[in-house]
């Protein structure tokens, strides 16, 4: 087969191999270079630095549009609210793009509003402009919408980045993919695999036997006090499509540094763990969209985690693993005593679950 004959699949937007090949041979191989950013397109960040602002643009496909725990309007706010937080900065405006399918019931149109109306108060940050289209039924499944931000470096963020500088040379300006160094801890600020499964059980209608919700959330709040608080981060991410798996790869390919995770600390639900062994899945590959990794200088790593646990978004912390330069991959210390590489997954074994 020929490029000319390749066609886009559900995979190419699923996170993993197949998403992040086609936004390098395709998306950045055309924009590269136009444009003077800090933090460019290339670097593929969660989000983008121009000019000491941070903006960020994500677009939420989830079918069903409801499911255990949130809606696609809680997504929107929550995923972009959280990228640009990632960055160390905090968010300070969105706009809002809806596409709505003709026969949506207005009522299902108020309770997305509504819910994007919590989390903006939340996140104390708000819609302050957008655009609203209307297209043919049997199109979208009842909406699709784009939420972009921009934020701005904050006094927590300088605080932080002076502890770090307190224990090593350290030139960023931002918690970038690419700042992870040999001995920085992992820390995961909760569970795994919630809003994936949750999502799953809605598309199927499958029942778990328990309450498996989304963890859907916005987390900038929590950041802003963990950065100025505490300080000695290095880097932050939301393990979103792709799961745990994907996100630590990232780090790895633009750090160059190793991850060594210790398997008995990464925090899974058991009913999570149960759903994933009875279908077939691995809980580090599923996507979540309320939790965050952060890499710590290892002088904060305790610290940090104590700080997380007295939170309601981080009780469920835990140090999973380390950055070291041993090897330049993601693997995991099993329980069973040996060692696994963790790869990055070709993409989300659950679609459109944002």
């Amino acid at each position: 087969m020929t490029a000319q004959d390749e066609k886009i699949t559900l995979m190419h937007g699923a996170g993993g191999t197949v998403m992040h090949e086609l936004v390098k041979n395709y998306i950045v191989k055309t924009f590269r270079g136009i444009g003077n950013a800090e933090v460019p397109l290339e670097a593929m960040d969660d989000a983008a630095v121009v000019g000491d602002i941070v903006f960020k643009s994500d677009s939420h496909a989830v079918k069903p549009i409801f499911f255990p725990g949130g809606n696609i309007g809680h997504i929107a706010i929550s995923g972009t609210v959280n990228d640009i937080s990632c960055l160390g900065a905090q968010p300070i405006a969105l706009a809002c793009g809806l596409i709505l399918e003709e026969g949506l019931l207005l009522s299902d149109l108020e309770r997305v509003l509504s819910s994007m109306q919590e989390a903006c108060i939340q996140a104390e940050v708000g819609i302050v402009t957008g655009d609203t289209k209307v297209v043919e039924k049997g199109t979208l499944g009842g909406l699709v919408m784009n939420v972009s931000g921009i934020g701005k470096r904050t006094p927590a963020l300088d605080h932080n980045l002076e502890v770090v500088r307190q224990t090593r040379e350290f030139s960023a300006r931002w918690t970038l993919d690419s700042n992870l160094a040999e001995g920085d801890k992992i820390i995961l600020t909760g569970t795994i695999g919630d809003h994936g499964l949750a999502v799953l059980s809605a598309q199927q209608g499958l029942k778990f036997g328990s309450d498996i919700k989304s963890d859907v959330q916005p987390l900038n709040r929590l950041v802003q006090a963990l950065l100025g608080e505490v300080g000695g981060i290095v880097a932050i991410k939301d393990p979103t499509r792709g799961g745990l798996a994907d996100a630590l790869n990232e780090w790895t390919e633009k750090s160059q540094a190793g991850i060594l995770l210790e398997e008995d600390k990464i925090p899974i639900r058991q009913d999570v763990q149960t759903a994933c062994e009875m279908l077939g899945l691995d809980p580090l590959e599923i996507g979540n969209e309320g939790k965050l990794i952060i890499g710590v200088t290892p002088q904060k790593a305790q610290e940090t985690l104590a700080f997380l646990q007295k939170t309601p978004q981080g009780k469920d912390a835990q140090i999973i693993g380390e950055a070291t330069q041993q090897f330049h991959c993601v693997a995991m210390q099993t329980v069973i005593g040996g060692k696994r590489i963790v790869a990055r997954p070709i993409g989300d074994p659950i679609p459109r679950i944002c």
